[in-house]
């Protein structure tokens, strides 16, 4: 969230598309007086109580034939999503038809950097990169910038790393094959490396995941 929060513009919209939100809320955490209207393909999630808010509409549908009129969103937000979209071309397509000229479309995901474990030294408790790709629906591992920039074929107005080199060793004790009580002990004893990882963070330092903004003309 708090890479998010950083390339979100400090803009008062009005109406946002949140593509895959699933049970997570992630946007009307973002913009709270917003309405927002959450597609994704699942329909148990629209029993979640993130969707049970005044301010968010659910819709079960698919992100390569939204159901919505061009130019109906001030913004589109799609988080931790276009990984699991096999023909991603076209999702990035149908939310630039439904996002206003001058809009915004905000996209978290995996980058080139991220390898799961992180560390060689954790590959013998931790699951497999493919194991793990198959256990969260990835149909890839993620986007370089430059890919993204290809794909989307415009210029990216911010971004901003996170999971860093040093916050990813809580993520591999939280993910591995450790009980239950010893990665809870073990992500105590690491909290402070976390703690102090998130700190002197830059937006631009390597991390294993991106948060990226993105303006339509």
């Amino acid at each position: 969230m708090k890479a998010i929060y950083k390339i979100a513009p400090d803009s008062a919209y009005q109406e946002i598309l949140e593509v895959g939100g699933g049970k997570g809320g992630l946007t009307p955490l973002l913009y709270p007086k917003a309405q927002v209207t959450n597609i994704d393909i699942d329909p148990a999630f629209a029993e979640a109580l993130s969707n049970q808010n005044k301010n968010v509409t659910f819709v079960c549908g698919d992100a390569t034939q939204l159901p919505f009129e061009c130019d109906s969103f001030d913004a589109v937000t799609m988080f931790d999503v276009l990984e699991h979209i096999p023909d991603h071309k076209k999702a990035i397509s149908e939310a630039f038809r439904v996002l206003r000229s001058g809009g915004t479309l905000l996209i978290s995901t995996p980058n080139e950097n991220w390898r799961f474990p992180y560390y060689r030294a954790m590959q013998f408790v931790c699951p497999s990169d493919s194991d793990v790709m198959a256990e969260w629906g990835h149909v890839r591992r993620g986007y370089a910038l430059s890919e993204l920039t290809e794909l989307i074929g415009l210029p990216c107005e911010q971004f901003c790393t996170f999971i860093t080199p040093i916050t990813v060793i809580g993520h591999d004790i939280a993910f591995s094959h450790f009980p239950f009580l010893a990665r809870q002990l073990l992500s105590i004893l690491v909290s402070p490396i976390t703690w102090v990882g998130y700190l002197l963070h830059q937006p631009h330092d390597k991390g294993t995941e991106t948060a990226y903004s993105w303006k339509k003309p």
